[in-house]
């Protein structure tokens, strides 16, 4: 459900393509929700039929037709309520943990491969943070709103100090598992 109202939030923006959508969750959302094409298109298509979106046709002469959506007032009345509405506890499911709680099965030079990846990936995700400050001063130049602007930054802000934190996690368990610190 979220995802819809994710789709939403962008089209409240500016009308969008299916691709630009695509684009615009790579490219902001991404470390703390995705969605593939696919996904994309299923959903517009849902929200067409529940007369939330709209979509029209731009004619090209030099490419495919695009297929442009747009948010209609009840779609912007839709995302407003689900906006205002109550905070909703996150999925409390978590692969992470689930592989680190039955990890006890594997050795130990198998567990340390894993958590070396997870830290690999943690750090290039903080990287990728690092950049996103000059994607939301793009974006907020697109959308003109320094109100935007100051709660995408909000959810930058959370990403980071998990990456942070998800990083002191792993590498504690890295320096427990060289230093044989697991019961055998």
């Amino acid at each position: 459900m979220s995802l819809a109202y994710a789709i939403l939030g962008f089209l409240s923006y500016a009308p969008l393509t299916g691709y630009d959508l695509k684009k615009f969750f790579d490219q902001s959302v991404r470390h703390f929700w995705t969605a593939d094409q696919s996904q994309i298109y299923r959903t517009l298509s849902h929200l067409g039929e529940e007369g939330k979106v709209e979509m029209s046709v731009v004619e090209q002469s030099d490419h495919p037709d695009r297929k442009v959506y747009s948010i209609t007032e009840k779609g912007r009345g839709d995302l407003r309520q689900w906006l205002a509405g109550p905070f909703q506890g996150g999925d409390a499911r978590n692969p992470v943990l689930l592989k680190t709680f039955f990890s006890g099965k594997c050795a130990d030079q198998e567990v340390l491969a894993e958590f070396e990846d997870a830290a690999r990936h943690i750090r290039s995700m903080m990287a990728i943070y690092e950049t996103t400050p000059s994607m939301i001063e793009h974006f907020k130049a697109q959308v003109g709103s320094e109100r935007e602007a100051f709660f995408w930054k909000l959810t930058l802000e959370w990403g980071m100090m998990m990456a942070k934190t998800n990083l002191e996690w792993v590498e504690s368990i890295i320096e427990r598992i060289k230093s044989k610190h697991v019961p055998q």
